[in-house]
Protein backbone atom coordinates (compact mmCIF):
# COMPACT_ATOMS: atom_id res chain seq x y z
CA UNK A 1 0.00 0.00 0.00
CA UNK A 2 1.23 3.51 -0.93
CA UNK A 3 0.48 6.19 1.74
CA UNK A 4 0.79 9.68 0.10
CA UNK A 5 2.54 12.09 1.91
CA UNK A 6 -0.51 14.49 2.72
CA UNK A 7 0.25 18.00 4.11
CA UNK A 8 -1.12 16.98 7.66
CA UNK A 9 1.07 13.90 8.13
CA UNK A 10 3.74 16.29 6.38
CA UNK A 11 3.55 18.93 9.39
CA UNK A 12 2.93 16.13 11.93
CA UNK A 13 6.05 14.73 10.78
CA UNK A 14 8.03 18.41 10.67
CA UNK A 15 6.30 19.93 14.17
CA UNK A 16 5.63 16.30 16.43
CA UNK A 17 1.81 17.23 16.40
CA UNK A 18 -0.71 18.91 14.45
CA UNK A 19 -0.52 22.02 12.48
CA UNK A 20 -3.01 23.34 10.32
CA UNK A 21 -3.57 26.73 8.49
CA UNK A 22 -5.42 29.52 8.84
CA UNK A 23 -6.70 31.32 5.84
CA UNK A 24 -6.44 34.88 5.91
CA UNK A 25 -8.27 37.42 3.76
CA UNK A 26 -6.07 40.34 4.76
CA UNK A 27 -8.12 44.17 4.04
CA UNK A 28 -7.05 46.19 0.32
CA UNK A 29 -4.59 43.50 -1.17
CA UNK A 30 -5.39 42.91 -4.55
CA UNK A 31 -4.24 41.69 -7.78
CA UNK A 32 -2.42 42.91 -11.04
CA UNK A 33 -5.09 40.80 -12.94
CA UNK A 34 -7.93 43.00 -11.27
CA UNK A 35 -6.16 46.35 -10.69
CA UNK A 36 -5.27 47.05 -14.30
CA UNK A 37 -1.50 46.37 -14.47
CA UNK A 38 -1.91 43.37 -16.67
CA UNK A 39 -5.87 43.40 -16.90
CA UNK A 40 -8.96 43.48 -15.55
CA UNK A 41 -11.59 41.35 -13.89
CA UNK A 42 -9.00 38.98 -12.66
CA UNK A 43 -9.58 35.23 -14.24
CA UNK A 44 -12.43 34.51 -15.25
CA UNK A 45 -13.12 31.63 -12.48
CA UNK A 46 -12.07 33.78 -10.02
CA UNK A 47 -14.88 34.81 -7.22
CA UNK A 48 -12.69 35.64 -3.97
CA UNK A 49 -15.27 35.45 -1.68
CA UNK A 50 -16.48 31.93 -3.01
CA UNK A 51 -13.88 30.45 -0.90
CA UNK A 52 -13.11 33.80 1.60
CA UNK A 53 -16.87 34.59 2.31
CA UNK A 54 -16.09 37.10 5.11
CA UNK A 55 -13.60 39.23 3.34
CA UNK A 56 -13.52 42.67 4.35
CA UNK A 57 -14.81 45.46 1.18
CA UNK A 58 -13.90 48.68 1.35
CA UNK A 59 -13.91 51.29 -1.61
CA UNK A 60 -10.92 53.79 0.97
CA UNK A 61 -7.30 53.13 1.37
CA UNK A 62 -6.85 50.96 4.26
CA UNK A 63 -4.11 51.64 6.68
CA UNK A 64 -1.48 49.01 7.58
CA UNK A 65 -2.88 49.15 11.43
CA UNK A 66 -6.49 47.96 9.59
CA UNK A 67 -4.91 45.31 8.08
CA UNK A 68 -3.10 44.36 11.40
CA UNK A 69 -6.40 44.54 13.18
CA UNK A 70 -8.07 42.30 10.87
CA UNK A 71 -5.86 39.75 10.73
CA UNK A 72 -5.62 39.48 14.68
CA UNK A 73 -9.49 38.78 14.52
CA UNK A 74 -9.09 36.40 11.59
CA UNK A 75 -6.84 34.36 13.55
CA UNK A 76 -8.41 34.23 16.61
CA UNK A 77 -11.74 33.66 15.41
CA UNK A 78 -10.07 30.53 13.53
CA UNK A 79 -7.67 29.31 15.98
CA UNK A 80 -10.31 28.99 19.11
CA UNK A 81 -12.08 26.56 17.05
CA UNK A 82 -9.32 24.67 15.53
CA UNK A 83 -7.75 23.96 19.53
CA UNK A 84 -10.85 22.60 20.34
CA UNK A 85 -9.66 19.93 17.56
CA UNK A 86 -6.33 19.04 18.52
CA UNK A 87 -4.30 21.47 16.32
CA UNK A 88 -1.42 22.62 18.52
CA UNK A 89 -0.13 24.90 16.13
CA UNK A 90 -0.92 27.20 12.96
CA UNK A 91 -0.02 28.12 9.92
CA UNK A 92 -0.83 31.98 8.66
CA UNK A 93 -2.17 31.42 5.34
CA UNK A 94 -2.40 34.71 3.65
CA UNK A 95 -4.63 33.08 0.77
CA UNK A 96 -7.33 36.17 -1.28
CA UNK A 97 -5.65 37.58 -4.15
CA UNK A 98 -2.01 37.93 -4.85
CA UNK A 99 -0.08 38.58 -1.55
CA UNK A 100 3.13 39.32 -2.36
CA UNK A 101 1.70 42.13 -4.74
CA UNK A 102 2.34 45.01 -2.01
CA UNK A 103 5.17 47.01 -0.38
CA UNK A 104 8.04 45.16 0.97
CA UNK A 105 8.03 47.14 4.35
CA UNK A 106 4.07 46.30 4.71
CA UNK A 107 4.37 42.70 4.14
CA UNK A 108 7.25 42.71 6.77
CA UNK A 109 4.89 43.89 9.43
CA UNK A 110 1.90 42.25 8.62
CA UNK A 111 4.34 39.01 8.42
CA UNK A 112 5.73 40.05 11.83
CA UNK A 113 2.57 40.39 13.14
CA UNK A 114 1.74 37.09 12.37
CA UNK A 115 4.55 35.23 13.89
CA UNK A 116 3.90 37.07 17.14
CA UNK A 117 0.68 35.19 17.64
CA UNK A 118 -0.09 32.62 20.25
CA UNK A 119 1.31 28.82 18.03
CA UNK A 120 1.76 30.55 15.14
CA UNK A 121 4.66 28.20 13.57
CA UNK A 122 4.85 29.27 10.10
CA UNK A 123 3.49 31.15 7.05
CA UNK A 124 2.38 30.15 4.00
CA UNK A 125 1.80 33.10 1.38
CA UNK A 126 -0.55 32.48 -1.88
CA UNK A 127 0.50 34.73 -5.12
CA UNK A 128 1.27 34.72 -8.66
CA UNK A 129 4.48 34.30 -10.30
CA UNK A 130 4.50 37.51 -11.35
CA UNK A 131 4.00 39.40 -8.28
CA UNK A 132 7.34 38.37 -7.48
CA UNK A 133 10.55 40.52 -8.52
CA UNK A 134 14.07 40.56 -7.14
CA UNK A 135 13.71 42.74 -4.08
CA UNK A 136 10.01 40.50 -3.26
CA UNK A 137 12.62 37.11 -3.78
CA UNK A 138 15.34 38.95 -1.54
CA UNK A 139 12.18 39.51 1.24
CA UNK A 140 10.91 35.54 1.18
CA UNK A 141 14.68 34.83 0.89
CA UNK A 142 15.19 36.27 4.40
CA UNK A 143 11.77 35.18 5.55
CA UNK A 144 12.59 31.64 4.90
CA UNK A 145 15.41 31.83 6.99
CA UNK A 146 13.26 32.78 10.24
CA UNK A 147 10.38 31.14 9.99
CA UNK A 148 9.20 27.59 8.31
CA UNK A 149 7.40 29.60 5.09
CA UNK A 150 5.48 28.29 2.27
CA UNK A 151 4.98 30.34 -1.48
CA UNK A 152 2.16 29.20 -2.81
CA UNK A 153 1.94 29.47 -7.31
CA UNK A 154 -0.84 29.41 -9.30
CA UNK A 155 0.40 27.48 -12.53
CA UNK A 156 -3.70 26.26 -13.02
CA UNK A 157 -2.30 24.68 -16.43
CA UNK A 158 0.84 24.81 -18.96
CA UNK A 159 -0.74 25.98 -21.56
CA UNK A 160 -0.69 29.34 -22.43
CA UNK A 161 -3.54 29.24 -25.05
CA UNK A 162 -5.99 27.59 -21.56
CA UNK A 163 -4.30 30.68 -19.56
CA UNK A 164 -5.46 33.33 -22.06
CA UNK A 165 -8.98 31.76 -22.49
CA UNK A 166 -9.22 32.05 -18.72
CA UNK A 167 -7.65 35.46 -18.69
CA UNK A 168 -5.36 34.96 -16.79
CA UNK A 169 -2.63 37.26 -17.80
CA UNK A 170 0.12 35.26 -17.47
CA UNK A 171 2.50 32.88 -19.21
CA UNK A 172 3.39 29.63 -18.36
CA UNK A 173 7.12 30.37 -18.97
CA UNK A 174 6.55 33.04 -16.11
CA UNK A 175 5.76 30.25 -13.22
CA UNK A 176 8.45 27.88 -14.47
CA UNK A 177 10.78 30.51 -14.31
CA UNK A 178 9.67 32.20 -10.68
CA UNK A 179 9.86 28.66 -9.35
CA UNK A 180 13.09 27.83 -10.29
CA UNK A 181 14.19 31.26 -8.91
CA UNK A 182 12.43 30.75 -5.16
CA UNK A 183 13.94 27.22 -5.23
CA UNK A 184 16.97 28.17 -6.20
CA UNK A 185 16.49 30.33 -2.59
CA UNK A 186 15.49 26.77 -1.24
CA UNK A 187 12.04 27.90 -0.56
CA UNK A 188 9.30 25.57 0.02
CA UNK A 189 6.98 25.62 -2.99
CA UNK A 190 3.24 24.52 -3.47
CA UNK A 191 1.82 24.63 -7.25
CA UNK A 192 -1.81 24.59 -7.62
CA UNK A 193 -3.01 22.99 -10.38
CA UNK A 194 -6.78 23.09 -12.31
CA UNK A 195 -8.48 20.39 -13.34
CA UNK A 196 -11.42 20.43 -16.07
CA UNK A 197 -10.22 24.10 -17.73
CA UNK A 198 -12.42 25.56 -20.64
CA UNK A 199 -10.93 23.15 -23.64
CA UNK A 200 -8.59 21.36 -22.24
CA UNK A 201 -8.44 17.38 -22.88
CA UNK A 202 -7.10 14.87 -20.55
CA UNK A 203 -3.85 14.32 -22.34
CA UNK A 204 -3.52 18.39 -21.61
CA UNK A 205 -3.92 17.93 -18.21
CA UNK A 206 -1.51 15.40 -17.78
CA UNK A 207 0.85 17.22 -20.30
CA UNK A 208 0.66 20.05 -17.30
CA UNK A 209 0.69 17.88 -14.58
CA UNK A 210 4.27 16.43 -16.07
CA UNK A 211 5.57 20.18 -16.83
CA UNK A 212 4.72 21.26 -13.24
CA UNK A 213 6.50 17.98 -11.61
CA UNK A 214 9.27 18.97 -13.68
CA UNK A 215 9.90 22.48 -11.86
CA UNK A 216 10.85 20.88 -8.57
CA UNK A 217 7.98 21.63 -6.98
CA UNK A 218 7.29 20.53 -3.31
CA UNK A 219 4.20 20.67 -2.86
CA UNK A 220 0.94 20.26 -5.11
CA UNK A 221 -2.69 21.36 -5.51
CA UNK A 222 -5.26 19.78 -7.12
CA UNK A 223 -8.80 20.49 -7.68
CA UNK A 224 -11.93 20.39 -9.88
CA UNK A 225 -12.53 23.67 -11.80
CA UNK A 226 -15.69 25.13 -9.86
CA UNK A 227 -17.94 27.82 -11.34
CA UNK A 228 -19.65 30.02 -8.58
CA UNK A 229 -22.18 33.15 -9.28
CA UNK A 230 -20.80 36.17 -10.35
CA UNK A 231 -17.76 34.50 -12.12
CA UNK A 232 -17.17 35.23 -15.58
CA UNK A 233 -16.98 31.75 -16.22
CA UNK A 234 -20.50 31.55 -15.33
CA UNK A 235 -21.45 32.92 -18.45
CA UNK A 236 -19.81 30.12 -20.47
CA UNK A 237 -21.62 26.80 -21.82
CA UNK A 238 -19.19 24.81 -19.93
CA UNK A 239 -19.47 20.73 -19.08
CA UNK A 240 -18.18 20.76 -15.52
CA UNK A 241 -16.19 17.02 -14.60
CA UNK A 242 -18.12 14.24 -13.29
CA UNK A 243 -16.67 12.99 -10.42
CA UNK A 244 -16.25 10.02 -12.32
CA UNK A 245 -13.85 11.59 -14.53
CA UNK A 246 -12.04 13.80 -12.16
CA UNK A 247 -11.33 10.52 -10.10
CA UNK A 248 -9.59 9.05 -13.07
CA UNK A 249 -7.54 12.16 -13.41
CA UNK A 250 -6.90 12.38 -9.88
CA UNK A 251 -4.98 9.13 -9.72
CA UNK A 252 -3.58 9.54 -13.57
CA UNK A 253 -2.11 12.35 -11.57
CA UNK A 254 -0.55 11.16 -8.12
CA UNK A 255 0.65 8.03 -10.44
CA UNK A 256 2.76 10.55 -12.30
CA UNK A 257 4.19 12.93 -9.64
CA UNK A 258 7.33 11.93 -8.00
CA UNK A 259 6.92 10.38 -4.63
CA UNK A 260 8.25 13.33 -2.47
CA UNK A 261 5.79 15.39 -3.44
CA UNK A 262 3.37 16.68 -0.36
CA UNK A 263 -0.01 16.77 -1.40
CA UNK A 264 -1.67 19.81 0.19
CA UNK A 265 -4.90 19.85 -1.35
CA UNK A 266 -7.21 17.08 -3.81
CA UNK A 267 -10.84 18.36 -3.92
CA UNK A 268 -12.47 21.32 -3.35
CA UNK A 269 -15.81 22.60 -1.73
CA UNK A 270 -17.91 25.16 -1.73
CA UNK A 271 -20.24 24.95 0.99
CA UNK A 272 -22.84 27.71 0.14
CA UNK A 273 -25.10 28.73 -2.33
CA UNK A 274 -22.63 30.43 -4.60
CA UNK A 275 -22.00 27.15 -6.41
CA UNK A 276 -23.68 26.68 -9.92
CA UNK A 277 -21.44 23.48 -11.07
CA UNK A 278 -20.19 20.64 -10.02
CA UNK A 279 -22.94 19.76 -7.65
CA UNK A 280 -20.12 16.82 -6.26
CA UNK A 281 -18.47 19.97 -4.46
CA UNK A 282 -20.99 21.03 -2.59
CA UNK A 283 -19.89 18.67 0.03
CA UNK A 284 -16.54 18.27 0.13
CA UNK A 285 -16.28 15.06 3.06
CA UNK A 286 -18.24 12.96 0.22
CA UNK A 287 -16.05 14.20 -2.41
CA UNK A 288 -13.20 13.00 -0.01
CA UNK A 289 -14.72 9.84 1.15
CA UNK A 290 -15.35 8.91 -2.85
CA UNK A 291 -11.14 9.90 -3.71
CA UNK A 292 -10.04 7.63 -0.59
CA UNK A 293 -12.03 4.99 -1.51
CA UNK A 294 -11.10 5.43 -5.21
CA UNK A 295 -7.70 5.57 -4.30
CA UNK A 296 -7.54 2.31 -1.96
CA UNK A 297 -8.55 0.62 -4.63
CA UNK A 298 -5.17 1.69 -6.44
CA UNK A 299 -3.45 0.59 -3.90
CA UNK A 300 -2.94 4.50 -2.38
CA UNK A 301 -3.62 5.29 0.98
CA UNK A 302 -4.85 9.35 1.24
Amino acid sequence: MRVLPTFGRHLRRRFGFRVCKIPLSIPAFTCPNIDGRYGRGGCSYCVNESFSPNLEKTASIVTLETQISALRKQYRSSAKRLRALGFKGFIAYFQSFSNTYAPVESLRALHDRALALKDCVGISVGTRADCIDDDMLNYLSDLNERTYLWVEIGAQSSHDSTLEAINRRESFDTVAKTIAKLKARDIRVCAHTIFGLPRETDEMIMQSIDRVAALNIDAIKIHPLYIVKNAAIAKKDLEPLTIERYLDLLINAIKRLPESVIYQRVSAGVDNDTLIAPKWCANKNRAMSLIRNRLLQEGIAY
